[in-house]
């Protein structure tokens, strides 16, 4: 494997997830790959953009996991992968640009199962982001300009498209401890206070790693 470091971000709607992966990168001196992702996956896929963006990060549960896996491994080229629904060609498209980013470069990619996708890469480091409620509304009131209702029903169906395409492709937990590397409260540590956390945790599991390899 290449010695390439790459920090995956999974986040709940209104927990600074994206802004601190850009802080992040931006202390780094990489590239964060959030909706810049979708742009890469379209390019490499030759589906267009918009198809990206209007199944983004949302499951279908037409099909079974283990079919689109199956499909992935088999190839593009296979009449199963023609007669694919568009939400697991988006899926695939995205899972094979995740790895083919994690092969060229360093970076910081926010959401869309990278975490999964870069499973057997080593130089991984797994983040959750999750925040206090009140905090959370706060946010994605100032972002959309909305009420406090209006916040929180945005918070629960973005969760909710996030769990459950979380949950589909992978067959884990969207938000289990477990799944992750390490897991911040950003309501408890602000944005720079993540970040920081985080960069320091990259450098002790890559000194583990160093270590076991003596």
């Amino acid at each position: 494997m290449n010695g390439n470091l790459v920090i995956t971000i999974g986040r709940q709607s209104g927990s600074k997830g994206n802004t601190i992966g850009k802080k992040l990168a931006d202390s780094l001196g990489i590239k964060c790959y959030n909706k810049e992702l979708l742009t890469e996956a379209a390019k490499h896929s030759g589906l267009c953009k918009e198809v990206f963006e209007t199944h983004d990060e949302k499951a279908a549960g037409s099909f079974l996991y283990s079919f689109v896996m199956d499909t992935y491994s088999m190839g593009y080229g296979t009449s199963s992968y023609v007669n694919m629904p568009i939400n697991h060609k988006v899926f695939l498209a995205q899972f094979d640009t995740i790895k083919k980013i994690a092969q060229e470069e360093s970076c910081v990619i926010v959401g869309r199962c990278a975490d999964y996708a870069l499973a057997d890469f080593p130089n991984t480091v797994t983040v959750f982001i999750t925040g206090d409620e009140d905090d959370k509304i706060e946010r994605l009131m100032e972002l959309h300009n909305v009420t406090a209702a209006k916040a929180k029903e945005i918070m629960i169906k973005n969760d909710k498209n996030r769990s459950s395409y979380y949950n589909y492709y992978t067959g884990k937990k969207w938000g289990d401890a477990r799944n992750y590397d390490l897991c911040i409260n950003s309501s408890k540590t602000g944005a720079d206070g993540a970040v920081s956390l985080i960069r320091e945790f990259a450098q002790l599991k890559a000194e583990q790693m160093k270590a076991r390899e003596k």
